[in-house]
């Protein structure tokens, strides 16, 4: 690619990539698959996201897990999720659900914990969440048996289009209050 590209074709390009990658990159992978400078880069990004919000665009450039990526707006994926979303893409039970809050909250979180604060046993959703790569293993509790710790991943951040942990939702003092009941 041309060092001197023209700003037209440094968006369309960056557009392009945005539309063939279906994972979200950095601006740093968008500078290596673009041949553009990094500061282009950020600018481009920028003029897109100015761009995809006008009220007749069906698409955003949103921030997931550190990376862009082109997605669909929530008020049209609502209207075409059925026939594009993945199959099991929104099917968490209630318990997976619940045990997934507890690990994001909680993490590092050990199963003895969730099973404490769920007061049942969390073996089969552990294996659920790790399976979908939802959770992963992220070191070991300085106890006696050295149990496993949980914390949530990056397919986590993408599943609920998250940048950051620190995105979630705030709880309030009595939540907050039953996500530290095993400390």
């Amino acid at each position: 690619m041309e060092e001197e590209c023209l700003p037209d074709k440094e968006m369309a390009l960056l557009e392009t990539i945005f539309f063939l990658e279906s994972e979200p990159r950095d601006v740093q992978a968008l500078s290596r698959i673009s041949k553009l400078d990094v500061a282009v880069v950020e600018d481009v990004i920028e003029r897109l996201k100015q761009k995809y919000r006008s009220a007749d665009s069906g698409v955003q450039l949103e921030q997931i897990a550190g990376g862009w990526i082109l997605a669909p707006k929530k008020e049209v994926w609502e209207l075409v999720h059925q026939r594009y979303g993945k199959k099991n893409e929104g099917k968490l039970s209630k318990a997976a659900l619940e045990t997934l809050s507890i690990i994001a909250y909680s993490q590092p979180v050990t199963k003895a914990e969730i099973e404490s604060i769920r007061g049942v046993s969390a073996d089969n959703m552990i294996h659920l969440l790790s399976e979908r790569s939802l959770i992963k293993e992220v070191g070991k509790k300085d106890i006696p048996g050295k149990p496993s710790q949980y914390g949530t991943t990056v397919e986590f951040l993408k599943y609920f289009h998250l940048n950051s942990i620190a995105e979630l939702p705030q709880l309030d003092a009595s939540e907050e209050e039953r996500f530290t009941l095993a400390r």
